[in-house]
């Protein structure tokens, strides 16, 4: 079963309540792709072309956000609703990440139980840090704790905030240089503060590869003594215990270099649809069977792993 577990939806409606929090970068997400009625049926058949059994769907990095306490958690009650709609229409297609209303904690524990006990959503979807605050802050340890003891999965995506440098934001680097760096930044923040370790019953799922990890694991080995002593264990380790979807843009040396340093068991097949679209779409997820790939390890990529990660099936 092929489960594609990077995978956006945003209605205008959604959208707009975005703006209302104080969202200024809506504008983006809107005629993409990613919404509701024809738009979903395009989706589907686009699914169907590529051989995408199901897609797992987060609103990530539009997250509820936002310094209003009672706005965002609204929000986060209204998007976490659509998807369980969309979910309970095609139960057979589509499954959910929660969303939450950070930076307020109690309401985003509050929100990810009723999304995960009531609506029946799959796990729990955040962005790789919060206005500039890296989910290792202390502030956020009690979500850490309520997902361990829930047993379920985080799924963390970039931001969209250049990593916080204006060396990224005033060059047009956002995307193309900025996501996957935010994806780096907060695995290796994860690690040196002991996240996997600490919380083992969490299934931590990265986007992107890991960003730059694949190539930065020996180089975090070999200098994590100095830099970040106090890291439980060694980079290379504590990497092994996450997970990481392909978004690679059909580039196979990058997803070669993930199998080799994670272990194709900790990939997941992940596509960025609607970023990824039409044929580049179909390329996401045809790209894992290049001749360059293992066969036994393209087949545990596309067939089972996110089967057994999720639970499904």
């Amino acid at each position: 079963m092929r489960i594609d577990v990077h995978a956006h939806y945003w209605t205008d409606d959604y959208l707009d309540r975005l703006v209302e929090l104080g969202k200024t970068d809506t504008d983006t997400q809107r005629g993409m792709g990613a919404g509701d009625g024809k738009e979903l049926e395009a989706r589907s058949a686009l699914m169907d072309r590529a051989g995408v059994d199901m897609q797992i769907l987060s609103a990530s990095p539009q997250l509820p956000y936002g310094d209003d306490r009672q706005r965002a958690a609204d929000t986060a009650r209204f998007v976490n609703d659509q998807y369980a709609s969309v979910v309970r229409k095609y139960p057979d297609r589509f499954a959910a990440f929660a969303a939450t209303p950070m930076p307020h904690v109690q309401d985003s524990i509050a929100e990810l139980g009723r999304a995960l006990d009531e609506l029946g959503m799959i796990g729990v979807t955040m962005n790789t840090h919060v206005f500039g605050r890296a989910l290792v802050d202390p502030e956020f340890a009690p979500i850490f704790d309520e997902l361990d003891r829930r047993g379920t999965i985080l799924y963390l995506h970039p931001a969209g905030a250049n990593a916080c440098s204006a060396l990224i934001g005033e060059h047009h680097l956002t995307w193309m240089v900025g996501a996957p760096i935010e994806d780096t930044i907060s695995i290796m923040q994860l690690i040196t503060n002991g996240i996997p370790s600490r919380y083992p019953n969490i299934k931590i799922l990265n986007s992107h590869l890991g960003g730059a990890m694949p190539m930065l694991l020996q180089r975090a080995d070999n200098q994590v003594g100095w830099e970040a002593p106090d890291t439980p264990e060694k980079p290379s380790d504590a990497a092994r215990r996450m997970w990481y979807d392909t978004v690679g843009h059909g580039h196979v040396p990058a997803l070669r270099a993930a199998i080799d340093s994670f272990g194709a068991d900790r990939l997941l097949l992940g596509t960025d649809f609607p970023y990824e679209d039409g044929d580049i779409y179909v390329r996401a997820v045809d790209y894992i069977n290049d001749p360059a790939i293992d066969p036994a390890d393209a087949t545990s990529i596309l067939e089972t792993n996110a089967q057994a990660f999720l639970g499904i099936g």
